[in-house]
């Protein structure tokens, strides 16, 4: 048997590709189509800032680097894509464009497909092109995937646009550290974005009404824009080397100066998003968190996942295995699915037993929600009976009794029900299926039990009110968070999922704000949103400045909850 030829410098190049791909300003959600399409694909990804690791991880779905040291598996093939350090050298320096450039290189030529990810624009304001080059030396073949930059991107988070009826030209000026600017340049009345540019503002207000400009000239200061810790100063000519120096603002900020600056005060949408900035406390199962926490984001928030539940096995698997056998043999007419969870654990189960959804043949099968078919149907399989969220006991237990149909000796050739759930279910379902004539298997699927408590300065925060609010979608998760952590500070807004919900959190000496009209993930993050908007609206009423929840240590709580 002969060994393969490993490949020639000459052939590795040959293969090897390199995608420069922009990252945008900040806003992970701002990355094109392509980019997230070539991040996928890739064998190794450069980057260029610290966030840059993060990003990836999360958009793919990769583990923290302690969790893949943890898995302690010699033998597993490591995560793609390979992540490598772009942007600072082994001493912790900050990497010269030409240095960036021989990573790069040094990369592609392993034949590998190289994504470099560059913040904003790969070709503006960045080391894009002496890289681009460098791969075009080399004989390396690459392309450029614009990104969104920074330049557009944070005035218009900060609800200004750079150019309206009346002013059609835009100056672009970086400052870099050595960079000397001859600001009587933009002494006219274009509207003016300066980047970098933090440090030099006061020499720029000055040199520019020196040269002619207005002192009264706006000015815009948008720190950490298109992020949900982005803040914007709104100052003239004459005062914004002061404010800048009041506020404490740093960098990275963008400046804009000009007329088109005043409009932010009527198209400002992204620091009054009901829960802008507001710090969340997602105190769920890990793996349930995404959707819940998506939402959050969508409105401003900034939330923190941290779990109180763990979901494990049954501690006796006897029984769930004789269900699963029962289930193949034809021992069932119907199987009820009341939980996401309980879907993983039948489908985890099958996987076991080499099984998959041909099992499923001439079984009806129920879900107790949208979520729940949801997941049914990524198996493949389609639910025959869910219960309607607009019913009057909603997408639940007794939503669920509430359509089921009644055993018929001649329609129904079995009059047995599979139902894998939670050990800490209630007894309702079994209950009301044995009174419409069936017999009901209730079988332990997975155990919820609770997570280890939570970093100590998480604890802290719950404890001292540095969380906005809290959003509870269960009576466990209530319970649990409360025995790991504590209870949540008075001055926390509390939003609960349902009645039963409220009820635990309120036996627990929590006082309820936000109760969802029903109990959905969705409807509980829109009562919150409801709930910031509302409390947004009172304080501009009142001439108040807009705070956080966290902001102040009220003394006293809402008595009333708020519904949407």
């Amino acid at each position: 048997m002969t060994r393969a030829k490993s490949p020639s410098t000459a052939e590795l190049i040959a293969r090897s590709w390199v995608s420069f791909v922009g990252s945008g300003p900040g806003d992970p959600d701002l990355l094109t189509v392509r980019a997230v399409d070539l991040l996928r694909r890739a064998d190794v990804v450069v980057t260029e800032v610290p966030e840059h690791e993060t990003l990836v991880r999360t958009l793919l779905g990769l583990a923290a680097p302690a969790a893949e040291a943890a898995e302690g598996d010699d033998d597993a093939e490591p995560q793609r894509p390979e992540l490598v350090d772009g942007g600072f050298g082994e001493d912790g320096q900050p990497l010269t464009h030409a240095a960036r450039a021989k990573v790069v290189v040094k990369q592609a030529k392993r034949g590998l497909r190289v994504v470099r990810l560059l913040a904003g624009d790969p070709f503006l304001y960045a080391s894009g092109p002496e890289e681009a080059q460098a791969c075009a030396k080399a004989g390396i073949g690459f392309e450029i995937v614009p990104g969104v930059s920074s330049v557009a991107a944070v005035p218009a988070y900060a609800g200004i646009p750079l150019t309206d009826k009346a002013h059609r030209e835009v100056a672009v000026v970086t400052c870099g550290e050595t960079a000397k600017v001859d600001w009587a340049r933009y002494a006219d009345d274009r509207t003016l974005v300066v980047l970098s540019g933090l440090e030099q503002v006061g020499a720029m207000a000055s040199a520019l009404t020196a040269a002619g400009r207005d002192q009264q000239t706006p000015v815009a200061v948008t720190r950490v824009g298109t992020t949900t810790e982005q803040q914007t100063l709104c100052s003239t000519l004459e005062h914004v080397a002061a404010d800048v120096s009041a506020s404490r603002l740093t960098a990275p900020a963008v400046i804009v100066v000009g007329e088109v600056v005043n409009l932010r005060e009527t198209l400002s949408w992204f620091e009054t998003k009901p829960l802008f900035g507001w710090r969340v406390l997602v105190p769920r199962t890990k793996d349930q968190a995404a959707s819940l926490s998506t939402g959050l984001r969508g409105h401003g928030a900034v939330p923190e996942e941290v779990p109180t539940i763990s979901v494990e096995p049954p501690r006796n698997p006897l029984q769930m295995d004789k269900a699963v056998r029962g289930l193949v043999e034809g021992r069932y007419e119907w199987i009820a699915f009341t939980s996401v969870n309980a879907v993983r654990a039948v489908r985890e189960k099958f996987e076991e037993y080499g099984l998959d959804a041909r099992a499923f043949s001439g079984l009806k099968i129920a879900a107790v929600g949208d979520k729940t078919a949801a997941a049914i149907a990524a198996w493949g399989l389609r639910a025959d009976l869910v219960p309607s969220a607009d019913d009057p006991h909603g997408q639940s237990a007794a939503g669920l009794l509430a359509v089921w149909p009644e055993y018929d000796e001649v329609l129904d050739p079995i009059n047995r029900v599979f139902l894998p759930r939670a050990d800490i279910a209630t007894e309702t379902l079994v209950a009301g299926l044995i009174e419409l004539g069936w017999e009901c298997d209730d079988v332990t699927a997975y155990r919820t039990v609770r997570a280890a408590p939570p970093p100590a300065p998480v604890r802290d925060a719950i404890k001292s009110g540095r969380f906005d609010a809290v959003v509870f979608t269960s009576s466990s998760t209530v319970r649990n968070l409360v025995g790991i952590a504590g209870k949540p500070h008075p001055s926390t807004v509390i939003a609960v999922i349902g009645p039963a919900t409220a009820k635990t959190a309120e036996e627990h000496g929590l006082r309820v704000d936000v109760l969802a009209p029903r109990p959905d993930v969705d409807e509980l993050v829109s009562a919150l949103a409801g709930f910031g908007a509302t409390r947004r609206a009172e304080l501009v009423a009142a001439g108040e400045p807009v705070t956080k929840p966290s902001d102040r240590k009220a003394t006293t709580r809402r008595s009333s909850r708020a519904k949407a």
